[in-house]
């Protein structure tokens, strides 16, 4: 599935519904009840997550196969969601039950009102691009992770700039950018330029962009900026330190140690995650209502 192509309607039939959710929220079980109460009702199925330890999904989409995957929770719930169905083209509906909720469809308040625009086939589907990483080893190396939002590298225990080097693009083509001593680095998508990266001054990038935003995390010099790269290159991180040990960090969730002899490699995955939106519900205006993005100071009375 490819990005370039506009949004389409979610107009198939929806028979199957898989249930992913933030577990700690207290008025999650009173949630849960609506939902099951509103699809029974229209004779559609509900699969829950099992719960688990793991911040992996815990979904098994072969066993009990779906059309649609809702996370009821806030955007953490949602990135867990879209690593479950990557490769599998299930469309993904956030439903917030957090403070900010930026990539979700609406709050657990329009619950009844939003499902049934997006069964009336109201709904949009919007595909977003995603990471795919690995580790190299010595000894070869370690299965993919997936993202949505970021992959990063940091420093493990006590807070400290770290030296790392960071190279681009692919083969004959690979080219050391060059190195630096930060905090770490985050590598991230455009659906992600709004979230870790922003804070760590990253410029915002529209998600239709087909590009890589890598940021620095507190870098230890004023020279070093964050960098747009074309979507098509392959980024490499590794360190310099001989002693070192960072972590790695997927969608602020799934972390792997990265050894100090070790890379990590960063590509595009050729398959995107679909996000359900409403009618009328844009990147922009997301931006300005979510982030107060140009908002403008009260008039004087």
């Amino acid at each position: 599935m490819t990005l370039g192509k506009k949004r389409r309607k979610l107009d198939a039939p929806i028979q199957s519904v898989g249930v992913v959710l933030r577990e700690e929220s207290p008025e999650m079980l009173e949630i849960i009840n609506r939902l099951a109460d509103w699809l029974e009702r229209r004779s559609i199925s509900m699969v829950l997550e099992e719960q688990k330890e793991e911040s992996e999904p815990a979904l098994d989409l072969e066993a009990y196969p779906v059309d649609l995957i809702i996370a009821l929770g806030g955007d953490g719930t949602l990135l867990r969601a879209a690593r479950t169905v990557i490769g599998t083209e299930i469309p993904v509906l956030g439903v917030n039950l957090g403070r900010l909720g930026f990539l979700t469809a609406f709050p657990d308040a329009e619950l009844e009102t939003g499902l049934m625009q997006v069964l009336d086939g109201n709904a949009l589907l919007d595909h977003r691009f995603t990471l795919r990483a690995h580790i190299e080893t010595e000894g070869g190396r370690t299965s993919d992770l997936f993202a949505l939002n970021d992959i990063v590298v940091h420093t493990a225990g006590a807070a400290r700039v770290t030296p790392l080097t960071l190279d681009v693009g692919i083969g004959p083509d690979q080219e050391e950018v060059g190195s630096f001593a930060a905090d770490g680095v985050i590598v991230a998508t455009p659906t992600g330029s709004t979230a870790y990266s922003m804070s760590a001054g990253g410029p915002i990038m529209v998600p239709d962009v087909e590009c890589i935003v890598v940021t620095p995390i507190c870098p230890h010099s004023l020279a070093v900026r964050p960098l747009v790269i074309p979507a098509a290159r392959e980024i490499r991180v590794r360190s310099l330190h001989p002693a070192a040990e960072h972590q790695v960090t997927v969608d602020g969730q799934v972390e792997r140690v990265l050894g100090a002899t070790e890379t990590l490699v960063v590509a595009r995955e050729d398959e995107s995650v679909a996000l359900v939106r409403l009618p009328g519900q844009t990147f922009f205006g997301t931006l300005k209502k979510k982030l107060n993005w140009a908002a403008r100071p009260p008039e004087r009375t």
